[in-house]
């Protein structure tokens, strides 16, 4: 099979509405990024951005590995370039403007690690094993990737990591905060479903503002303030609680 990025239409998590899932598939090497694959991704996300029925995204990996990083075939190519597709990568998906959640079987190593640590959170398996390798290969980490390892887990943590490129298991990646629940072997697709359910019942407009403060943006109060007095969605908040409903919120749709 041709190393893909497939992405599975918005209700293909377990029939969840409005949630697209992004399946990482070179299962030969276990889902290790080609050059190729690092290319079609920020494409991929752009088209799934401008999506209105996409209100969620979930990325995981054909079978039982996420992704064992970049495929080291391909880094006899030039290393800048290959560093530089993979950092672009990154950011598309990082700066996806719907909520991320990376569901994680197996190995999550070198640029896998990345391609998780770029999503809002992280779902994984019992039994998935985390690494940030560079340093078994002498590469030089890109400062953006680190900067956002770091904030993760924090600069201790980060710098093992780094240094080491010593694979972790899910309790360490979940004591450090590298991953946001673990869950027993054959319940991870369940609760990316569940919560899956929880984040498109949710004000994307709260999202998407939450987004973008937690990732550092401080000139967008007056945008958003704008856009929740225009949106609706507060107001529908507030009586759907009164009236103890659901709540039917519009923005974005």
């Amino acid at each position: 099979m041709e190393p893909q990025l497939k992405a599975v239409p918005a209700d293909g998590v377990a029939g969840v509405a409005g949630v697209v899932t992004v399946v990482i598939s070179n299962p030969a090497k276990r889902n290790a990024m080609t050059a190729a694959m690092w290319r079609a991704l920020p494409g991929l996300l752009a088209d799934l951005a401008a999506d209105r029925d996409v209100r969620a995204l979930v990325l995981t990996g054909e079978g039982e590995t996420f992704c064992a990083g970049a495929d080291i075939s391909t880094l006899r190519e030039p290393g800048d370039e290959q560093q530089a597709l993979a950092v672009r990568a990154e950011e598309a998906l990082a700066a996806f403007p719907k909520p991320t959640l990376a569901a994680v079987r197996g190995y999550c190593v070198g640029g896998g690690s990345q391609l998780a640590a770029a999503c809002d959170l992280r779902f994984a398996e019992e039994g998935a094993l985390f690494g940030v390798t560079p340093s078994k290969l002498g590469i030089v980490y890109p400062s953006s990737s680190t900067r956002r390892l770091t904030s993760l887990v924090g600069p201790s943590a980060a710098k093992y990591l780094l240094y080491s490129g010593e694979l972790i298991d899910t309790e360490r990646a979940l004591r450090t905060g590298l991953v946001d629940e673990v869950l027993p072997a054959g319940e991870l697709g369940k609760r990316v479903a569940e919560f899956s359910r929880v984040l498109v019942g949710r004000s994307q407009l709260t999202q998407a503002a939450a987004k973008e403060f937690v990732d550092g943006r401080t000139d967008r109060d007056a945008h958003w303030a704008e856009q929740a007095r225009g949106s609706g969605d507060t107001a529908e908040g507030v009586t759907a609680f009164l009236e103890r409903r659901a709540p039917r919120f519009t923005y974005g749709i």
